[in-house]
């Protein structure tokens, strides 16, 4: 039998139910299937929706396997190969947006009062899409031939 020695690596967008964030399901990741996590942002509350970025490695198997682990938690799980943009049409400078930003992609440039966006920081949270009050902020495939 062939041993799996390469790394898998990917990062992946997780949600979690409001019931499942108080869970070590991450842990579970390690101790149940061998693989190695590092959080790279996350908005977990207690009783409320946690979203995490996480690049996840071990095995192929492993890797697949904690995944399936994830889901049958009720963890909502995507892959990162996703970007956000904003809309400069809809955007109306409120912002609201920037106040959720745990990355500082967001922010308001002094004086002009103007929100700017700096998409080298972003981690693809996707925070600012509901706090965005005239949807300016979407979420795009990032290679847009993997879609079609």
């Amino acid at each position: 039998m062939l041993l799996e020695v390469y790394v898998y690596s990917k990062i992946l967008i997780l949600r979690f139910p409001k019931t499942e964030v108080q869970k070590p399901v991450v842990y579970h990741l390690t101790k149940d299937f061998d693989l190695v996590f590092n959080i790279l942002n996350a908005a977990i509350l207690p009783r409320k929706e946690g979203v995490m970025a996480l690049e996840l490695s071990g095995t192929k198997k492993n890797f697949k396997d904690g995944v399936k682990f994830l889901k049958a938690q009720g963890v909502h799980v995507k892959n990162a190969s996703q970007e956000i943009k904003r809309d400069h049409n809809k955007c109306t400078d409120c912002g609201a947006c920037t106040a959720v930003c745990p990355t500082g992609a967001l922010a308001v440039q002094r004086p002009e009062m103007k929100v700017i966006f700096d998409r080298e920081k972003c981690s693809v949270c996707e925070l600012c899409v509901p706090a965005c009050p005239p949807r300016a902020m979407e979420i795009r495939p990032a290679d847009r031939a993997l879609f079609e």
